[in-house]
């Protein structure tokens, strides 16, 4: 059977060209909910635009690039991060035995490329395609995109990286390379978070993973109506002190 046709046409952008409305985004009702626009560039300026509105890009390897806004969206606060004991135990020891090393932008190229040689159940290939690798890569040096790197015994076991503007940081992908060094990655990024005032993370997708960590379906609009105070905000540098596992540690037992 032939999907439905569309309940409205999808936007084709020409480069530098304004994103729509997240409100045109298509629906349930339509063939991809969440998808709002075809075309453009991944410049940095259009890159800067987009997640700025909500709107981040996601596509295969022979398409044009999609934009997307879902709805809803997945979000986690950093106050409510999942830091489950066990893991919590496994960071305590290393750090205690000082075989961890939290670096950032150590070598972003080489995280992003880790992220994208990344299997994951259910997917065939990946959306970091070396379009998107290179664009990210021009984010990172314009400032904007970061990596956090988790490096155990002296190796890169495991990371993620991520695009910030102001206070607002937007995780994209994490690799690992042995158990827990994706989730000790991320749990250094919500540690820096903490204790720069950052309060949220945009994770973009749902997924049962994200969700044991934490982080929760928001509508849209709640979600768009944050984002524009959180991202004119003043930068934070993207630096990482030992001393910001204070901020994820001692919070209230209720929300480790």
């Amino acid at each position: 059977m032939n999907p439905p046709p569309p309940t409205r046409p999808l936007a084709w952008l020409q480069p530098g060209e304004a994103f729509p409305p997240v409100s045109e985004a298509w629906t349930e009702d339509d063939p991809a909910p969440g998808l709002l626009a075809a075309g453009g560039a991944l410049d940095v300026d259009s890159l800067l635009r987009a997640y700025s509105r909500g709107i981040f890009p996601w596509f295969s390897d022979g398409q044009p690039p999609l934009w997307w806004s879902t709805d809803p969206r997945m979000v986690l606060r950093t106050s409510e991060f999942r830091l489950h004991s066990s893991l919590k135990k496994e960071l305590r020891a290393i750090l205690r035995n000082h075989r961890l090393d939290i670096r950032i932008d150590h070598d972003f190229r080489s995280t992003i490329a880790a992220c994208a040689n990344t299997q994951r159940p259910g997917q065939d290939g990946t959306w970091i395609v070396d379009e998107m690798q290179e664009a990210y890569v021009r984010l990172h040096e314009a400032g904007y995109a970061h990596s956090v790197e988790a490096w155990i015994d002296g190796t890169r076991c495991g990371g993620l990286y991520a695009v910030n503007i102001g206070h607002m940081v937007f995780g994209e992908s994490m690799f690992s390379l042995r158990s827990n060094a994706s989730k000790i990655a991320l749990s250094a990024l919500v540690a820096f978070c903490l204790h720069h005032g950052m309060p949220i993370i945009d994770c973009q997708q749902q997924t049962r993973h994200l969700a044991s960590l934490g982080a929760s379906p928001w509508p849209r609009d709640a979600f768009t109506r944050q984002l524009g105070g959180l991202t004119r905000q003043p930068p934070v540098p993207w630096q990482f002190d030992p001393i910001y596992w204070n901020a994820l540690f001692n919070r209230p037992p209720a929300s480790a």
